[in-house]
């Protein structure tokens, strides 16, 4: 009778709710983080800084505690590096044969990247496939490979490869990779695009700095801390691109088309060596940048439990400035991710006007650097401001896209921990349904952060508006991928259904309250791939 009387409550309550109201609210937030007087937050710019001090105090106007290392705000420090193009450069020679790679867009035959060590590098390649080693699904790209002093040229995808979803994405991730292919003796990576995936990428500028042309270098930026390197021993890596793709197969007995067309259709790749050495200048010139992660801790109740917490977080970084498109240069970033944060701030308000108590307390975060490569929350996982051993959940909000009616919420990493069952039964309170990610190989569980807390060994789930195979709303959320995600049309002027935002508050209110208040604490479920992670 008390489970059947909870749920008439929490059914009566959310009758009871004006979800226009307070659709309006969230709103209201994401008017602000992605009006253009923030010039697109990017990570260490003044519209970054302002967004940081707006949810600080509205952290503060809902009760919360300050849990940084300086109040509200855990400062982390970054290095960038800006490839210096007149003094880099990257040739490919064959027989005794040198042929200079472009290394300008728009029509580079390769990309230099600057995460790794600037210098000098000539060494021979190795084409390994998918360059991917997993035990569990007995997959080997590299077996009889040899890979000592040389470059891996492999293309970034999963392949064919029979096993959790999760697990591939896991292994398929770059830091994952790098740390197979050194140990096998590899110097360096030549990296060819995944063909099965359309990747959108903008050129922002440095913090600060007008909008970039089409043919200037982007900065990379990373942690600023040697200890949290994860790119040791590469010296050199590189992107090929179509237009230089056939130099480097030529006189290997494979074409670069065969390469594609293989890898397009998921089919096996062959290893082999490349008969040319690949020679990279590399300068760069660096730069230092500062932004903080906001903490805000509401505090538990039980005298136990509120020693422990659940993390409910967010990314308040976008893009920034960068190329122009239909004449508009700020990437504002409403939904990737203001969305996201005005939602914490939302589910802040709602524990505050509903005079809830949790037992555990919940730790309130905005991560910085998201776009950078999930760095702000790395950086938090790595150096918490509460003992880490104490964290026992991570809810994570990166772009969830309200673009239609909520029937169906697609969450990713359903299947992996108890958290599966708490989210199902309070969006099956709500009158939603659950489905696991529609497009597991985008590999979205290990690409935003709360993959930085599954590293930990701390459960997580990410969420995203779902919907059924060929249905209306598959095709909203496609289109919108293909024309607003990373763009400047992610603003304040797309549709969006804001009562169902306010839906999806309400049940994340509510799945934080269950994980709060549950004497158990969540944990990954046995057959769980990032069960080896726990500690």
């Amino acid at each position: 009778m008390k489970a059947c009387a909870a749920l008439l409550f929490t059914v009566a309550t959310l009758t009871a709710v004006d979800f226009t109201a307070e659709g309006n609210l969230w709103w209201a937030h994401i008017q602000f983080l992605a009006d253009d007087k923030l010039q697109g937050r990017n990570t260490g710019s003044d519209g970054y800084t302002q967004a940081v001090k707006y949810v600080s105090s509205h952290f503060d106007t809902f009760g919360l505690k300050p849990g940084g290392t300086s109040g509200w705000e855990q400062p982390v420090k970054f290095e960038t590096r800006t490839l210096v193009e007149n003094e880099s450069s990257a040739t490919l020679t064959r027989d005794g044969n040198a042929e200079a790679l472009k290394i300008t867009q728009p029509a580079a035959d390769v990309t230099l990247s600057t995460v790794s060590e600037p210098g000098t590098i000539s060494a021979p390649m190795v084409f390994v496939g998918y360059g991917l080693v997993i035990p569990e699904a007995k997959y080997d790209s590299l077996a009889g490979v040899d890979l000592h002093g040389k470059i891996a040229v492999y293309v970034n995808a999963p392949g064919p490869v029979v096993a959790s979803p999760n697990l591939v994405s896991h292994l398929n991730s770059a830091v994952e990779r790098w740390a197979t292919l050194r140990a096998a003796g590899a110097i360096g990576v030549a990296i060819i695009a995944n063909p099965r995936v359309t990747t959108v990428t903008p050129v922002p500028a440095t913090p600060g700095a007008p909008a970039a042309a089409p043919a200037t270098p982007a900065p990379t930026m990373s942690l600023a801390y040697p200890d949290m390197l994860e790119t040791a021993g590469r010296k050199v890596a590189i992107t090929i691109t179509r237009a230089g793709g056939e130099k480097f197969f030529a006189g290997s007995g494979h074409t670069y088309d065969s390469i594609i067309k293989a890898a397009t259709a998921n089919e096996p790749l062959p290893a082999f060596d490349l008969p040319s050495t690949l020679q990279t200048k590399t300068t760069v010139t660096t730069g230092k940048v500062e932004a903080s992660n906001v903490v805000g801790i509401l505090p538990g109740s039980d005298p136990v439990l509120k020693n422990e917490y659940v993390i409910f977080s967010s990314h308040l970084d976008h893009l920034g400035v960068g190329r122009a498109v239909n004449g508009d240069s700020i990437y504002n970033g409403a939904m990737d991710n203001a969305s996201g944060v005005a939602s914490v701030l939302e589910v802040a308000r709602l524990f505050k006007e509903s005079g809830a108590k949790p037992k555990r307390s919940v730790i309130f975060l905005t991560v910085t650097a998201e776009e950078k490569g999930e760095l702000g929350s790395r950086y938090f996982a790595a150096h918490p401001t509460v003992p880490v051993d104490k964290i026992v959940a991570d809810i994570n909000l990166d772009m969830f896209l309200p673009l239609y009616n909520l029937k169906v919420l697609e969450v990713q990493g359903l299947a992996e921990s108890t958290l599966g069952d708490v989210i199902r039964a309070a969006a099956k309170d709500a009158g939603v349904e659950v489905q696991t990610d529609r497009e597991p190989e985008q590999n979205r569980f290990t690409r935003s952060d709360q993959y930085s807390f599954v590293r930990r060994g701390i459960p997580a789930l990410a969420f995203k508006f779902g919907y059924e195979f060929g249905s209306p709303e598959e095709k909203i959320r496609t289109d919108w991928v293909k024309n607003i995600y990373h763009k400047p049309a992610d603003d304040l002027n797309q549709p969006i259904d804001k009562a169902s935002a306010a839906r999806f508050d309400r049940i994340i209110f509510d799945l934080v309250q269950r994980i709060a208040n549950d004497p158990q604490r969540p944990h990954w479920n046995s057959d769980s791939f990032f069960s080896r992670f726990a500690k």
